[in-house]
């Protein structure tokens, strides 16, 4: 597969993730921590999901002592200051302090990104779903969360096929060339996860599996 993914996740692709994530007693545990937080609109995203899938398909299996942080991503437009995400981490560290919890809302990004990455200003976001979609990569564009009926819903606005058949490659929603080759040389993705096709130009096949 070397052109982008596109559209929503089939059933199927979200039934797999699923089985992934509720063969993770951390992951479950994580998940549990942010629906009692009640933070708005909560959900785990990103790294976390990117490696405990890779870990486990293309890589030497999930190893918990790599994972930096567990990105909790929110929702509060009523309030958008840095402050704001402090408070939702400390929120979560409270429930669970063996876990590396950073939480930030998503509807405060428009007031940082510029000044921390560079480039124009950026649209205030509306939605988790837009927030999800901008995410650097396309296998890391995916979050979940746990329902009250223990139902692991998913937010995959690019589809899961990238994340799920191990595929690294750019989404250019906000991620710049530049920023994604940085982003390649600090994860150092071929050597954590040999099974992994790394794609850095459209049409090419990359590197890996």
């Amino acid at each position: 597969m070397t052109a982008p993914p596109g559209g929503r996740a089939a059933p199927g692709r979200r039934d797999e993730l699923r089985e992934v994530v509720r063969s993770s007693p951390w992951l479950m545990r994580a998940l549990a921590v942010v629906r009692t937080s009640r933070l708005p609109d909560a959900w785990i995203g990103a790294g976390v999901l990117r490696d405990l899938v890779w870990g486990h398909r293309y890589g030497r299996g999930f190893d918990l002592q790599a994972v930096r942080d567990i990105d909790v991503a929110f929702f509060d437009p009523a309030d958008l200051s840095r402050d704001n995400d402090q408070r939702a981490t400390a929120r979560l560290t409270a429930l669970d302090a063996d876990l590396p919890w950073e939480a930030k809302n998503q509807a405060a990004v428009h007031t940082w990104y510029p000044q921390r990455f560079g480039g124009p200003p950026v649209t205030a976001l509306r939605s988790i779903a837009e927030a999800v979609a901008t995410w650097p990569e396309y296998a890391t564009a995916v979050a979940i969360r746990l329902d009250p009926d223990q139902h692991i819903a998913v937010c995959a606005p690019h589809g899961l096929d990238d994340l799920l058949d191990g595929v690294w490659r750019r989404n250019p929603a906000r991620v710049s060339e530049q920023i994604s080759q940085q982003r390649l040389a600090r994860h150092h993705p071929a050597q954590r996860w040999p099974g992994v096709r790394i794609i850095t130009t459209p049409g090419t096949s990359g590197q890996g599996r």
